[in-house]
């Protein structure tokens, strides 16, 4: 029986740094990879990335 991902966790596999980017990318079946490239694309633009990526760090549980 398959499970299916119905919230958002950190990865343990997939982890670069906090495995907030390959939890993303896990829980809507993207490539963690094209997450990882569209977060350091979006940190050239002005914005709170970096706040935002360390409150999913501290919010997101890490998965089982």
């Amino acid at each position: 029986m398959a499970s299916s991902i119905t919230t958002v966790t950190r990865s343990r596999e997939e982890r670069m740094i906090a495995g907030v980017c390959g939890g993303i990318a896990r829980r809507y079946g993207w490539r963690s990879r094209n997450v990882r490239l569209a977060f350091v694309a979006s940190c050239l633009l002005p914005g709170p990335q970096f706040l935002i990526y360390l409150a999913l760090w501290l919010l997101l549980p890490e998965e089982p």
